[in-house]
């Protein structure tokens, strides 16, 4: 008859526990098969995005899809091989939408002193090729459009004034909102009652049927545009900033300095808008890709910045006419500014919100 076991279940269970030799170990050789499989992808997704963007083999549609496969691959690799370095899972797409927007915005800052062709200037353009294709070592990397403008140019500069009009527009919105639901909140009864028939005013006509209408009254340069688009914002801030408002006015530390004697103004200034001022501009980082969206819309209906400034509106603008179906590139370079720039934003919106808006981060 076997003997029984009589070690102590505390002891097997040392036993068995990994030893900080083979969990090492274990890290170690994950740590090596990520790199193994992560280099490779990301060098096939460059390859496939840099073939896509060199041969003209290919019809344009297969190059696409090529250059989309080439991405996926990139970042999955790229993702893999960061973990694989650093031991921990990274946020690929998060570290590449950070990088973009911090090169655009650089880009846009610098675009009077970089070494840029013709972006604006059709008499000058006579002389250069119209509809030339997007060539790496060529004078136009990006190709130029029906006037013979560097499309590099003008997606750098069509940057410049959307970020330009966007930006202007949602500090527009959050100083106006954001004081206005201060009072709102702060004040409440017949203050609030009217602000929110007010901001409810603005919130139920259409943005789009809204920024029509203001585009066909007001002059399309870039002051009246920011004004206009600033109006899509006003309502949403007004209702953040009361929210917050009226929480942080039931909290310790201003029925303290209410029950001191503070006045109303430094209630308000002191106490409550370094609180109210964060969850306003987490707002406001996540808003900013739906400005962008509009004034690309609007400069694509002609009613915003006029050709041959270039916005990228206009600039997808151009692809109309059947010019798309034969130099698509006209469209695409703009549309993939476009896309990139409000992903990004979307993207590091979201992390700012849940940084800075516990509400959102409850959610």
């Amino acid at each position: 008859m076997p003997e029984p076991d009589l070690t102590p279940a505390s002891t097997v269970e040392v036993l068995s526990a990994p030893t900080p030799e083979s969990q090492f170990t274990t890290a170690k050789a994950s740590r090596k098969s990520l790199l193994l499989t992560g280099i490779p992808m990301l060098v096939i997704g460059l390859g496939l995005i840099g073939f896509g963007l060199s041969t003209g083999l290919l019809v344009t549609l297969v190059k696409v899809l090529l250059m989309v496969v080439g991405v996926f691959l990139a970042i999955a690799g790229l993702g893999r091989t960061a973990e694989g370095i650093r031991g921990r899972k990274v946020d690929v797409v998060f570290g590449l939408g950070a990088t973009w927007l911090v090169l655009l915005l650089a880009a846009a800052a610098l675009a009077p002193w970089l070494p840029l062709g013709n972006h604006n200037d059709s008499a000058a353009g006579l002389s250069a090729p119209i509809f030339a294709s997007p060539s790496l070592g060529s004078e136009y990397p990006l190709g130029t459009n029906n006037y013979g403008l560097d499309l590099l140019a003008r997606a750098v500069y069509g940057a410049r004034t959307s970020l330009t009009v966007s930006l202007f527009a949602i500090l527009i919105g959050m100083t106006i909102g954001g004081l206005v639901g201060m009072v709102a909140g702060f004040f409440g009864k017949a203050t609030d009652r009217v602000i929110g028939i007010f901001a409810n005013a603005l919130l139920a006509v259409p943005p789009l049927v809204l920024l029509i209408a203001l585009g066909t009254v007001l002059d399309p340069n870039m002051r009246n545009l920011s004004i206009a688009l600033s109006l899509l914002t006003i309502p949403s801030m007004i209702r953040v900033a009361r929210a917050n408002t009226i929480t942080f006015a039931q909290r310790e530390f201003v029925l303290a300095a209410r029950s001191m004697g503070a006045t109303r103004w430094r209630l308000l200034s002191k106490e409550l808008l370094p609180n109210v001022l964060l969850p306003v501009l987490s707002m406001g980082v996540v808003m900013v890709s739906m400005l962008i969206v509009a004034e690309a819309s609007l400069s694509y209906l002609g009613l915003g910045i006029q050709a041959p400034e270039p916005t990228w509106g206009n600039m997808i603008a151009e692809g109309e006419s059947g010019v798309m179906e034969e130099h698509p590139f006209i469209v695409i370079v703009p549309g993939l500014c476009l896309f990139l720039t409000v992903f990004s934003f979307n993207l590091i919106g979201e992390k700012v919100q849940k940084r800075w808006d516990p509400r959102s981060a409850k959610l």
